[in-house]
């Protein structure tokens, strides 16, 4: 599993963190897992094709709603 090493924390944000983690009745490895996961996971929808088109490798022609239909109808 990955690790990650966070410099600079302020104390106001790590107080804040300690806090909740214990509220939570877990350890602020797991909450911050927790916090992270819920920011990550967070979509109220499909992507637009703004979003999709920044996803695509550089390089490659615009993502456009006729790409998109070719694709489906190629199941691709």
């Amino acid at each position: 599993m990955a690790g990650l090493l966070i410099k600079d924390l302020p104390r106001e944000l790590h107080e804040k963190l300690k806090a909740r983690a214990a509220a939570n009745g877990r350890s602020m490895s797991s909450e911050v897992l927790t916090i992270l996961k819920t920011a990550l996971d967070d979509r109220s929808g499909p992507l637009s094709l703004a979003e999709l088109d920044r996803l695509r490798v550089r390089g490659k022609r615009p993502l456009t709603r006729n790409v998109l239909e070719r694709a489906r109808k190629r199941d691709r």
